[in-house]
């Protein structure tokens, strides 16, 4: 067992993590996306 597996810094799941990263850059992404659409929208 080598250093780092017993001193671990963050003890959360991995997943955890990975679904909050993923959700957060989709609705930063749908943010994006809405506003083009609206700006389209009104622009035509």
């Amino acid at each position: 067992m080598n250093e780092f597996e017993k001193d671990v810094q963050s003890k959360n799941n991995d997943v955890v993590d990975s679904i909050k990263g993923f959700s957060l850059s989709f609705i930063f992404f749908l943010v994006i996306f809405f506003i083009g659409t609206i700006f389209k929208v009104v622009g035509s």
